[in-house]
C-alpha cells in the first residue's frame, strides 16, 4: 500500500526499545547526547520573542524566495564574518533538512547519486530517499586529524553523480574543509559537472583560528554549488524552523538555480511570515547564546580530556569545531554491547559510532553541549566501561 521509499515498520532497535522503558518508569537518564540547544539550560535573551509579535506578522505574504527582511537579515549575518552576500542570491526555507529537499528536487532526477562523507550525521540517507536519490558515501579519514580521501571520493562519482556534500564543519567529526582540499574537490567538480552543497550550520563554532581551513563556501564564484545554514545552530533556535540556501558560482549558475528554486519554493510556501519578520531580532542576539555555547563546549572538552589520563586506554579524536566529541576505546566488544551496557546498568546514554556510518567498531559520540554536571557524572561510567577490559 506505501512506497518503498523508506522502511516504513522497521522495528526500533534495542537501545531506544531500553531507552524507552526507563523513561516510562521515571527513571533519569544521563544524556550524553543531548544536540537541542533549548534543552542544555542556555540562558536565552528577554525580549527575543518580540519580534514575532509584530502587526505585520498577521499579513500573508506568499514570497516564494522568502521575504526580502528575512533574505536581509541573512545578508548581514554573512556581512558580519566578512562575505558580501546579496539578499537576491538567498532562499529562505523552514530548515536546513527541507534545503536538502529542495536541491535534491532541483538537481536530481531518480536514481540519481549523491556524494556524502561518511563518518557524517545520519540524515542523508532518510532525505535521499524520500526524493529517490541514491547516496554513495566517500570517506573521512583520520590521521591526527580529520581529512578527506581524495582517491575515493574520485572513484566514487559515476555518470549518475550529480553533487557532492560537504559539512563544514563535518558533524560529528568536527572537521574543517582545508583549502588544499577544495582546490582538489573544485577542479573535480568543475571537470565533471558536479555541484557543490556546502552545510554550514556549524560554522560559527570553531574552536580555534586555522588559515589552512575554509571557513565558509557562501559567495564562492568558482563552482556552481550552495550553502546552506539557519537560525537551528547560528541563534541556537530550532523550534523557529528558519533555514536558508545561498547561491554561489558564476551569476549564470546563480541565476537559473535560483528561479527554478524560487519555483519548488512557491510550490510550498512553507517558511512562516512571523518568523521572517524576526529574523534580524533573532540573527542580532546569536552572539550570547554562541558564546555561552563556545564556553559549554570547550569546558566539557578539556574535562572530558583531562579525564582520560597519560596512560588511559582511550583517546579523544581532534575536533576542531561543532558540539560534539569522538572517544576512540579499546575494540573489546561491540559498540552496540557497549552503549546497551552503559544504558542498561548505569543509566547513561552515548552515541554508538555506527549511528554516523563508522566502519568498525571503537568509537563513541558524545555531545559536549549537555549540561556540565551531566556531562561529568555520565563520563565516569563511561570510561570505566570502555577502558575496563583493558586496564
Amino acid at each position: 500500500m506505501f512506497s518503498s521509499r523508506l522502511e516504513w515498520n522497521a522495528p526500533a532497535n534495542r537501545l531506544t526499545r531500553i531507552l524507552r522503558a526507563k523513561r516510562q518508569a521515571g527513571i533519569r537518564i544521563l544524556d550524553l547526547t543531548e544536540s537541542n540547544p533549548t534543552r542544555a539550560g542556555l540562558v536565552y535573551p528577554a525580549g527575543l520573542l518580540e519580534g514575532l509579535s509584530t502587526p505585520d506578522s498577521l499579513s500573508y505574504e506568499p514570497q516564494a524566495a522568502g521575504l526580502r527582511a528575512a533574505r536581509e537579515a541573512v545578508s548581514r549575518y554573512y556581512q558580519a564574518a566578512g562575505r558580501a552576500i546579496d539578499p537576491d542570491h538567498i532562499l529562505v526555507t523552514t530548515s536546513t533538512s527541507d534545503s536538502y529537499g529542495y536541491l535534491f528536487k532541483l538537481l536530481c532526477d531518480p536514481g540519481d547519486e549523491i556524494l556524502v562523507p561518511r563518518p557524517s550525521y545520519p540524515l542523508f540517507e532518510f532525505l535521499a530517499a524520500l526524493e529517490c536519490v541514491r547516496v554513495v558515501h566517500y570517506p573521512l579519514i583520520y590521521h591526527g586529524g580529520w581529512g578527506l580521501d581524495l582517491d575515493a571520493l574520485r572513484q566514487a562519482v559515476t555518470r549518475r553523480t550529480r553533487a557532492i556534500v560537504l559539512v563544514n564543519p563535518n558533524n560529528p567529526t568536527g572537521s574543517f574543509l582545508k583549502v588544499s582540499e577544495w582546490e582538489a574537490l573544485a577542479r573535480l567538480a568543475l571537470g565533471r559537472g558536479l555541484v557543490v552543497i556546502a552545510d554550514e550550520v556549524f560554522a560559527d563554532y570553531s574552536h580555534r583560528v586555522d588559515s589552512s581551513r575554509v571557513t565558509s563556501l557562501a559567495g564562492d564564484v568558482r563552482t556552481p554549488g550552495f550553502s546552506l545554514s539557519g537560525l537551528s545552530k547560528v541563534s541556537a533556535l530550532p523550534q523557529m524552523k528558519l533555514g536558508w540556501i545561498v547561491a554561489n558560482g558564476d551569476e549564470s549558475f546563480r541565476r537559473q538555480a535560483l528561479e527554478s528554486l524560487e519555483l519548488i519554493a512557491d510550490t510550498y510556501l512553507a517558511a512562516g511570515t512571523p518568523v521572517q519578520h524576526a529574523a534580524a531580532g533573532m540573527l542580532g542576539t546569536r552572539d550570547v547564546l554562541q558564546s555561552q555555547i563556545r564556553q559549554r563546549v570547550a569546558a566539557n572538552l578539556a574535562y572530558l580530556t583531562a579525564s582520560l589520563g597519560p596512560d588511559s586506554p582511550c583517546r579523544v579524536l581532534d575536533v576542531e569545531g561543532g558540539w560534539y566529541a569522538i572517544l576512540e576505546v579499546p575494540r573489546l566488544r561491540s559498540d552496540e554491547a557497549l552503549v546497551e551496557e552503559l544504558l542498561e546498568r548505569h543509566n547513561v546514554l552515548v552515541q554508538p559510532g555506527y549511528f554516523y556510518d563508522f566502519d568498525t567498531d571503537g568509537y563513541l559520540v558524545l555531545s559536549l553541549l549537555t549540561v556540565p554536571d551531566v556531562f561529568q557524572s555520565g563520563l565516569y561510567p563511561v570510561l570505566s566501561a570502555a577502558c575496563r577490559d583493558s586496564a
